[in-house]
């Protein structure tokens, strides 16, 4: 195969796009949580988020997020091609803002959840799992 200057610059645009093509999902995901906060800065605390260290199969993770208080959770998965994973609303007569599930990683990434609180605020937590097996597309 003679690799002609055409040919090599068509591999080195295809490189250099999939290179940012990680860094563009990890966009997503901040403007995700844009759209969710209204560009407001989300603290610490109050939000707990238990999700595995070690996923052998990324296809089924179980995620369980808890926020009293809170009037909205978002769960997202940062590295994946579409961050968006749930959303969870919560009435007055809700007896507890706790909400679980199992979520599809593409691979080693990190999980976030951001909370709306009664009052406004925002909080978020976030924890990196590692895949060994790939989930979505891996």
């Amino acid at each position: 195969m003679k690799l002609t200057r055409r040919d090599a610059l068509a591999l080195g645009l295809g490189a250099t796009a999939a290179s940012l093509l990680p860094f563009s999902a990890f966009a997503a995901a901040d403007e995700a949580i844009a759209a969710f906060t209204g560009g407001a800065d989300a603290g610490e605390g109050g939000i707990t988020l238990t999700a595995p260290e070690i996923a052998e199969n990324g296809n089924t993770v179980p995620v369980s997020v808890d926020a009293p208080g809170a009037v909205s959770i978002i769960v997202l998965a940062a590295g994946n091609p579409t961050p968006g994973v749930a959303t969870f609303n919560f009435g007055p007569l809700a007896g507890s803002q706790t909400a679980s599930t199992r979520i599809r990683l593409a691979g080693t990434q990190d999980v976030v959840a951001v909370a709306k609180m009664a009052d406004g605020s925002f909080v978020k937590a976030a924890s990196t799992v590692k895949v060994t097996i790939g989930g979505c597309g891996g």
